[in-house]
């Protein structure tokens, strides 16, 4: 088996779907677009309740101590807003889509770096990304990514109905975040412990949450620059383990 193989698809699936997405939303009314951006949010709302009740999770609880579960994701989300303040995530994702933008979508028809910025956030935010990729880079198959293929590709024509090219771009980040850990399973031959999968799975719920309120306009909450929160959950979790 082909390591990196799974991320060539999932990346190949999300362009595929905003190819096909731009090409349909362009024969929407704009008020149909933004009704398509508000349902997106809205289902977006719903994933991310479905990862924050990893919180309750018993494997998490017991491996912690006693109420530290919400502690190490609060934690997490604290330091890793101020370290992404310092170091500039969210405008150098704007930089770098504004860059695109120029390139690819010069006349600006459509919101590319929302598109961008959200799509590229939805699409890696997840233990599906990080346990696939392991797993692709460990040989010991890819079936966790080509399942993400599948439901990133159909997510990808929703919301590129709506927000253009910005979302294909989106398959550059994803495909270096998931190379990435591709070459982590290829290292360390291993997967995390459930626990600190876990608490991932709960900090990245909470950056979805963010996304859900910044797709229904209520509030444009800076996701990208919480993102470090992600990789320090199971961080800290590993170390509060310690305690138990």
């Amino acid at each position: 088996m082909i390591r990196g193989l799974g991320t060539v698809v999932n990346v190949s699936t999300i362009v595929t779907g905003a190819g096909i997405g731009v090409i349909a939303g362009s024969k929407f009314k704009e008020s149909t677009r933004d009704l398509v951006t508000s349902t997106l949010g809205f289902v977006t709302l719903l994933a991310a309740v479905d990862s924050i009740k990893s919180m309750w999770d018993p494997k998490f609880i017991s491996s912690l101590p006693t109420g530290w579960t919400f502690l190490v994701v609060l934690a997490a989300l604290l330091v890793g807003t101020l370290l992404g303040l310092a170091l500039g995530i969210e405008p150098y994702l704007e930089r770098f889509g504004r860059a695109l933008k120029n390139r690819f979508d010069r006349h600006g028809d459509s919101p590319f770096i929302e598109g961008f910025v959200a799509s590229s956030l939805l699409f890696v935010i997840g233990p599906m990304a990080i346990l696939g990729s392991i797993s692709d880079g460990m040989g010991s198959g890819n079936q966790q990514l080509v399942l993400k293929s599948i439901l990133d590709g159909i997510t990808s024509i929703a919301f590129a109905a709506s927000l253009g090219w910005g979302v294909a771009a989106s398959a550059i980040p994803v495909g270096i975040y998931q190379f990435a850990w591709t070459g982590v399973g290829a290292i360390l031959g291993s997967v995390l412990p459930t626990y600190q999968i876990l608490a991932m799975t709960t900090t990245g719920g909470i950056l979805l949450l963010g996304i859900s309120l910044r797709l229904i306009r209520i509030k444009e909450v800076p996701v990208a620059t919480m993102l470090p929160a992600i990789f320090l959950a199971p961080i800290f979790a590993g170390l509060a383990h310690h305690f138990r």
